[in-house]
């Protein structure tokens, strides 16, 4: 009998199976891919690689003479970014491997179906051998939403339509390139796709993009990809895939669009089929598994954490909902908190927010208001952001610090102070005495708190 049995090795299954081996919980972990999960190896990191080097080319494209240099004939030498991307990921993934076999986890590469309820826990089948533990922690990720779309089956099959996997794997971009969803991944492989000089189009359902984002800071993007050639059809449904053309409709018009590849973007759903959940009758609601603060599910001694639970899918609260999940099980009190998630679009410029915008925060009942002020308030932001045009917003609910939202390089790395401040509560004359670096980006943080 094992202590713990986690199924699936994504951000958050990997995460709680070295926490939960430091604690010295007997674990098997089973993964039927490589670990790191969606995240790792078809994700945020792969993505993130492309487009670090998309973000080299632009600057070495034209856009390094706003700072006085200059390239002669630049080139993007996309399958040697790949392979870069490939290497960064075989990496990441190797480390993980040695810090769980450094652990004394138990790691096997297979699929794993529950069998049912034994006695003190519960078993679980991997390669047709039985396995059996006092605890479960469920953590089998999320998958790409495939709506029944006219010739979408086809198109897959024949490589013509794409999701984040297979797009990530390309060697050479594609010429001419429709994204169907202008959500986060929508959005940074339209980023990616036009640094490689692809003609990019984007088919969005909803008035906007970049889906709850500030309002003010979706359109600020828009318009800037838009002067980069982008072309974003709104209130706009894909309703059929041919062999080289998409359809779509949009103010009751139907309309072909020539195009090379397309990207299927419109969302991921918890990935719960297949695992044997019903046997031991876990509860599922609107396709994932709900838990409570503690991570714990309908059924005793049965948890989940990561994009199961359909809560927010993003690898960072994942690894916080592992860590929640292993010290309950430890026995000790914890509690999962949803009011701080930072969330991040790593276009250039990038975009993060946490917490609530004016918008959800009015929606919601508060008697809230913002503070905004350019980014070029910070003199550090100025000096590395020629022509840069980014904002940060604070909202505020009387005297407490609720959303902070801002659009401008290197937002993905200062969200997380943000998100300190609104998770920990504190007020604004302790957030005033916080000493911030300068020069720092960060610093148009405290220029708000001063102008609040």
């Amino acid at each position: 009998m094992h202590d713990l049995i986690i199924i699936g090795g994504g951000p958050a299954g990997y995460h709680a199976a070295e926490l939960a081996a430091k604690e010295g919980l007997k674990t098997i972990l089973f993964e039927e891919r490589n670990l790191g999960g969606v995240c790792l190896n078809e994700g945020c990191i792969p993505s993130k690689a492309l487009l670090y080097s998309a973000k080299l080319f632009d600057y070495a494209n034209g856009g390094g003479a706003r700072y006085g240099i200059t390239c002669e004939a630049p080139k993007l030498d996309y399958a040697m970014a790949v392979r870069r991307k490939d290497k960064v990921v075989k990496k990441l993934v190797m480390g993980i491997e040695a810090t769980l076999k450094g652990g004394g986890v138990t790691v096997i590469k297979a699929r794993a179906e529950i069998e049912g309820r034994v006695e003190g826990g519960f078993a679980v089948n991997a390669g047709g051998k039985s396995y059996q533990t006092a605890k479960l922690l469920l953590c089998t990720g999320s998958e790409p939403m495939l709506p029944p779309i006219d010739g979408l089956q086809d198109a897959l099959a024949s490589g013509f339509a794409m999701t984040n996997r297979e797009i990530l794997a390309l060697t050479e971009p594609p010429k001419r390139l429709v994204i169907v969803g202008g959500g986060v991944i929508g959005l940074e492989m339209a980023s990616l796709m036009t640094s490689a000089l692809c003609q990019v189009t984007v088919i969005e359902m909803l008035d906007k993009i970049a889906g709850p984002t500030d309002t003010e800071i979706s359109t600020l993007l828009q318009k800037e990809y838009e002067k980069r050639g982008v072309r974003f059809l709104l209130n706009a449904k894909l309703t059929g895939i041919g062999q080289d053309a998409v359809t779509y409709e949009q103010d009751g018009k139907a309309t072909n669009l020539l195009c090379d590849k397309v990207l299927l973007s419109i969302g991921r759903r918890a990935t719960t089929a297949g695992f044997g959940l019903e046997r031991i009758g876990v509860e599922i609601q609107n396709g994932a598994v709900p838990t409570d603060a503690q991570q714990k599910t309908n059924v005793p001694g049965v948890f989940a954490a990561g994009d199961i639970n359909g809560t927010y899918m993003l690898a960072h609260t994942a690894y916080r909902e592992a860590e929640v999940a292993i010290n309950v099980i430890c026995g000790r009190k914890d509690t999962m908190e949803y009011n701080a998630i930072p969330s991040v679009i790593y276009t250039n410029p990038e975009v993060a927010g946490v917490g609530e915008t004016l918008e959800s925060a009015r929606a919601k009942g508060f008697e809230a208001h913002e503070v905004k002020l350019p980014m070029m308030y910070s003199g550090r932001y100025m000096a590395e952001n020629e022509g840069g045009t980014g904002i940060c917003k604070l909202v505020w609910a009387g005297k407490r610090l609720i959303g902070v939202h801002m659009l401008g390089n290197p937002a993905s790395e200062i969200i997380a102070t943000a998100a300190a401040l609104i998770s920990r509560e504190i007020s604004l004359e302790q957030a005033k005495k916080i000493v911030f670096p300068h020069p720092s980006v960060a610093e148009i943080l405290r220029e708000g708190l001063f102008h609040s």
